[in-house]
């Protein structure tokens, strides 16, 4: 083998990285672009809007997503309950059993543009719901435990801290199973 074989391989990550880098912050500066004509008293702090608490979660209507290979429970979303509101946040149920079959009920929601996560509501055994005295929006976490709200928040709902389609896009990679990176290799 010659040489320039072997700095072509080891030259091939360090292009990858520098393109990567390059298409960053063309990104960055389109954005700093677009938002140079708005004047500053049309920029408007985020406002979170008043949060309807849903129906009771039906296990027909459940849909079980991948969290990854160390979860020590199941988790499902329903379907029935997902909508994106006007303020940016998609709000959801989920639903966690343990290995146990002890089930936890919760509506929560995801903020992509902060990459945050709240949860509104716990429900009950009744069907009832019993606010969360925890009322406020925290960073998600991508550690390899409790991850759930990782798992939903990269593989199906955002892509740079923006939401990847409308609520049948959403449901139907969850049903299909398919990530968004997934749907990123096959396009």
């Amino acid at each position: 083998m010659n040489k320039s074989f072997f700095r072509s391989r080891k030259l091939t990550p360090t292009l990858f990285g520098l393109v990567l880098l390059a298409m960053a912050q063309m990104s960055i500066a389109q954005q700093l672009e677009f938002n140079k004509n708005v004047p500053d008293e049309e920029v408007k702090p985020w406002e979170e809007i008043q949060t309807e608490l849903p129906p009771a979660p039906k296990d027909e209507n459940l849909l079980p997503f991948y969290v990854g290979p160390t979860a020590t429970q199941t988790f499902s979303l329903d379907a029935k309950s997902l909508a994106i509101g006007k303020d940016g946040v998609i709000r959801y149920t989920l639903v966690a059993v343990s290995q146990g079959g002890a089930k936890n009920i919760s509506y929560e929601g995801i903020r992509c543009s902060s990459f945050e996560k709240k949860i509104y509501a716990f429900g009950r055994d009744d069907g009832t719901w019993a606010r969360s005295r925890r009322d406020q929006w925290e960073g998600i976490v991508r550690s390899k435990v409790n991850r759930q709200h990782a798992a939903l928040a990269q593989d199906y709902l955002c892509s740079n801290l923006v939401i990847m389609g409308n609520e049948k896009d959403i449901l139907q990679r969850i049903k299909s199973g398919k990530t968004l990176i997934d749907d990123m290799l096959h396009e």
